[in-house]
């Protein structure tokens, strides 16, 4: 059943009763305007952009590499001095480009003890393709909102350069990380096409 919206208008003792359809989608309730040059454009003025940041395991470091890495964290994490957000988000992956590599090395290889790992893997790529899995990539942001467009490649800079200095890489959000992001939250992650609330 269509939701409906009752809006009363009173002028000159006179009341108008006018019934407004509310809408169907989801996309008509979230406050975007457009995303563009890597940025969500907000109808209050605001874009909201950030930073995708590349993951490292620190764990796999020695001692000391570690420790430099989590001190220019730290230093990096104060530099900040305006509100952000924090965004892990999972995107679909998929491996059948990495499936098809992997049979056209077991049809190269003429070493039985090769063929015997290359099978294992394709044996292990297969399984999570099954429907028990899902085949996703986790990806890190930091994202905030700011009106004007030179304060918001300033940061965007100082964001890159600052974690650069801790040995992590990082690099704008596309439009299609922005996209993701809103798939994500918006609709549990599904991929959706124009117009839908659920796959």
């Amino acid at each position: 059943m269509q939701d409906m919206a009752i809006v009363k208008q009173t002028s000159n003792n006179a009341t108008n009763v006018t019934i407004e359809q509310a809408s169907k989608y989801s996309e008509d309730w979230v406050p975007i305007k457009n995303i563009m040059n890597g940025m969500i454009q907000l109808d209050n003025g605001y874009y909201v952009t950030g930073i995708k940041v590349a993951p490292k395991n620190i764990f796999i470091l020695d001692t000391q590499e570690r420790e430099n890495v989590i001190f220019n964290l730290q230093n990096f994490y104060n530099m900040i001095d305006y509100e952000f957000w924090l965004v892990v988000a999972d995107r679909p992956v998929d491996i059948n480009l990495y499936l098809s590599q992997l049979q056209l090395l077991y049809q190269k290889s003429t070493d039985s003890a090769v063929r015997k790992l290359i099978i294992q893997d394709i044996n292990k790529a297969n399984a999570f393709m099954g429907a028990e899995y899902n085949v996703v990539d986790t990806e890190y942001f930091i994202l905030f909102k700011e009106k004007r467009l030179e304060t918001i490649q300033k940061r965007i800079h100082n964001l890159i350069a600052g974690l650069a200095n801790a040995s992590i890489n990082s690099t704008q959000v596309s439009n299609a990380d922005l996209r993701m992001i809103l798939d994500n939250f918006l609709n549990g992650g599904m991929t959706t096409t124009f117009g839908t609330v659920m796959a």
